[in-house]
């Protein structure tokens, strides 16, 4: 890892109507628009799926690393982020997300090893520590065939 401070720049652009264009340097550029509970098309990917998206992508690579650390084998790893958006002191924001990780592992690995670690992952993941819904994992660890 690079010394911190590190530093994340995106530009948002458009219209009055229509789709956002989203761009970062290096990246493809995509565009953006409000979910459907916001009145958006719902095919066009929103500021809140993106961070759903954050939670879900930062808890995988959060996972890869203290497993790599602990020497945890593990073959595939699929993660779903739902956030609950709510109003609180009248302003909307996120106040839940569950965290829902199904893990496939070798036979010869530790499934209390991997929750455990798992956990860790929920609990370090950058993204979700810079925000201030509550979250929760739940953990499903099946071994190959």
């Amino acid at each position: 890892m690079h010394e911190l401070p590190h530093y994340y720049k995106v530009k948002a652009s458009g219209e009055k109507q229509g789709n956002l264009k989203v761009a970062a340097d290096n990246l493809p550029e995509m565009l953006a628009a409000p979910p459907i509970g916001f009145n958006g098309p719902g095919d066009i990917w929103s500021p809140e799926d993106m961070l759903m998206s954050s939670v879900a992508t930062c808890t995988v690579l959060s996972f890869r690393a203290i497993s790599r650390a602990s020497k945890l084998d593990w073959i595939s790893i699929e993660c779903e982020a739902n956030g609950e958006l709510s109003r609180v002191d009248r302003v909307t924001q996120f106040t839940k997300i569950m965290i829902k990780v199904k893990l496939l592992i070798p036979k010869q690995e530790n499934p209390e090893k991997a929750v455990k670690l798992l956990n860790k992952a929920e609990q370090t993941c950058l993204i979700s520590n810079s925000l201030t819904a509550e979250t929760h994992i739940e953990c499903e660890v099946i071994f190959e065939p």
